[in-house]
C-alpha cells in the first residue's frame, strides 16, 4: 500500500451557489485546537469553537 492513501486532500474553500460568497470549513480554519485568531481592518479576533461545539466570534 502507498503512504499517500493515508494523507488528506488538500483544504479548499467548499464551492459556494453563489460565486462571489467564498464558504470555509471552521475546523479547517481552526485545525486540531479550538480556537484560531482572524485580523480584521487590523483588529484581532477569536474563533473559537465551544464544548456545546457552537461557534463564538469575540474581538
Amino acid at each position: 500500500m502507498s503512504d499517500q492513501q493515508d494523507e488528506e486532500p488538500p483544504s479548499l474553500p467548499i464551492p459556494s451557489p453563489q460565486p462571489f460568497l467564498k464558504q470555509y470549513v471552521a475546523r479547517e480554519l481552526i485545525g486540531q485546537g479550538v480556537e484560531a485568531i482572524i485580523i480584521h481592518d487590523g483588529e484581532r479576533y477569536r474563533l473559537r469553537i465551544t464544548n456545546n461545539n457552537k461557534l463564538i466570534l469575540t474581538k
